[in-house]
């Protein structure tokens, strides 16, 4: 089992940064790949950006240059940098963990067994 805790979120204005954090705990094995989701009302939950176990990431073409993604195996701790944020980033970010899988469903949900409760992120213009 893996247990995940995301924090960070808050309201911002647009061009501000924002650094959430995911603290890990539990079985390190089962969380190969790690990953942030965003969640926007009314809208189907999409991936931002994925750490594998290699240290390789990806992200969205809508962060991409923006975002970044690391972890902190000393604290057990996944984190999302978000720099010049927009209004369209408004979203509950949760916090993703899987087993070592290949291909393209690391990005989709069904990559990832772990899921946090998420933190809500809100950009104004």
């Amino acid at each position: 089992q893996v247990q995940l805790v995301e924090s960070g979120g808050g309201l911002v204005q647009a061009g501000d940064s924002l650094r959430l954090s995911c603290a890990v705990s539990g079985n390190s094995f089962s969380s190969a790949i790690m990953a942030w989701f965003r969640q926007a009302p009314g809208k189907e939950r999409e991936f931002v950006a994925v750490l594998r176990w290699n240290g390789d990431t990806s992200y969205a073409d809508s962060v991409k240059g923006r975002f970044t993604i690391s972890r902190d195996n000393a604290r057990n701790t996944l984190y999302l940098q978000m720099n010049s944020l927009k209004p369209e980033d408004t979203a509950v970010y949760y916090c993703a963990a899987g087993p070592k899988i290949l291909g393209v469903v690391i990005f989709t949900r069904r990559g990832y067994t772990y899921w946090g409760q998420g933190t809500q992120v809100t950009v104004s213009s």
